[in-house]
């Protein structure tokens, strides 16, 4: 028999006392689970989270007295607690899942349509496998989302001073620093490209880490992160406001330039074509995958070789691992988040099992380490090793 003490406990937080009911009556069809406590708003869920001490809470949005972003703002700042949000799959559902994940929410589960009559045992295997999956993480006390903005703003560092360009920084440098392999192929006037994958925990990630590109770096940046489709879109838009390089989501046929930052559709694979071009399909899910970081690190190996910087950072699951050593099979340089930063070490973890990594970094270094890669690969092609 299963010890009781063991099971996770759930606080559930909806204002709908259907849906409550809904989610307690999955939630303890589970023995490793168990409901502590419901809430009916934010502002209870806020004392509830204090007196309960839950291992993890699910999370609505839309509530009166105080909405699901607040009391996340609250928990996180005040009494961090692995939060799982709950919300519709709308547009505006969308914005403000997203702001709450910024906020330091582990992940969401999206509440099929259907008005009154939720078809709630659609989502009940991953609601049941994101509760776990959050208990095991480890919660830290996160700033508010208006200190956040404020610590991108005033401390992501600049990689030269504001009156020096990249590209008179890079013209100027006269000692790149060198990996230990050299690179072998020659780059044919192509320029340097970063392929990010994330998925569990990235959004709140990304919002820190993608401000540090400069508005000038001089090669292109795709961004895989694995969400719903009508989620990337509000996600580039929320990364733009933050951010000095350019950001938008990425659309079939267009041509891949320096100095832009692309975002997959979550509802598309995407590859680099063999013209440098976004190539998306809506094709079947890849190894559980969609969209598959490994479709995009292959093919932008294929495209960029040595020129490509495969980085991986917090996720669940393995997406990414074969990707990576395609990269460094064709001359490309790969890093991977460290596991004190991470929220969750699946994705790096799996990555480094191939032997394929190059570095292993904290979140705040890994730019700077990109930075080095690119301002390497500019020497080299000064010389004609590249």
């Amino acid at each position: 028999m299963m010890d009781v003490s063991k099971r996770i406990r759930v606080l559930i937080v909806d204002d709908s006392a259907f849906m409550r009911k809904v989610l307690q009556t999955m939630i303890t069809a589970d023995p490793q689970l168990e409901v502590c406590g419901e809430a009916r708003d934010g502002r209870d869920a806020v004392t509830q989270a204090e007196v309960l001490k839950p291992d993890v809470i699910t999370m609505d949005i839309n509530m009166p007295h105080m909405d699901g972003l607040q009391a996340s703002e609250v928990i996180m700042s005040t009494n961090p607690r692995p939060i799982l949000i709950v919300s519709s799959e709308s547009r505006e559902g969308a914005d403000v899942t997203l702001k709450a994940l910024e906020l330091g929410a582990i992940d969401f589960v999206a509440k099929p349509s259907g008005g009154i009559d939720l078809d709630m045992s659609s989502v009940k295997d991953e609601l049941g496998r994101k509760l776990k999956m959050a208990a095991k993480v480890r919660v830290v006390r996160t700033a508010t989302r208006s200190k956040l903005q404020h610590e991108i703003a005033t401390s992501a560092p600049r990689s030269e001073p504001p009156s020096k360009t990249f590209a008179q920084d890079v013209r100027e440098e006269r000692t790149p620093v060198v990996p230990p392999a050299p690179l072998p192929a020659r780059s044919g006037g192509k320029f340097p490209i970063v392929v990010v994958a994330a998925s569990t925990g990235g959004p709140a990630t990304l919002m820190k880490f993608v401000p540090r590109f400069p508005k000038d770096f001089p090669g292109a940046v795709v961004l895989v992160q694995h969400m719903p489709g009508n989620f990337t879109s509000q996600f580039s838009n929320q990364l733009a406001e933050v951010s000095q390089i350019r950001v938008k989501e990425a659309e079939a046929g267009e041509i891949i330039v320096p100095g832009q930052l692309y975002i997959c559709p979550g509802s598309h694979h995407m590859r680099v074509s063999p013209t440098g071009r976004v190539s998306l399909d809506d094709g079947p899910r890849i190894s559980g995958y969609r969209p598959c970081a490994d479709l995009t690190f292959e093919s932008a190996a294929d495209y960029f070789g040595p020129m490509t910087t495969a980085v991986i950072l917090t996720g669940m699951g393995n997406d990414g691992a074969k990707g990576v050593q395609a990269v460094r099979a064709l001359g490309g340089h790969v890093i991977v988040q460290d596991e004190a930063t991470a929220v969750i070490f699946g994705m790096p973890q799996e990555a480094l099992k191939t032997g394929a990594v190059d570095q292993t970094l904290p979140i705040d270094t890994i730019y700077n380490a990109i930075e080095k890669r690119v301002l390497y690969i500019f020497g080299a092609a000064k010389v004609g090793a590249l």
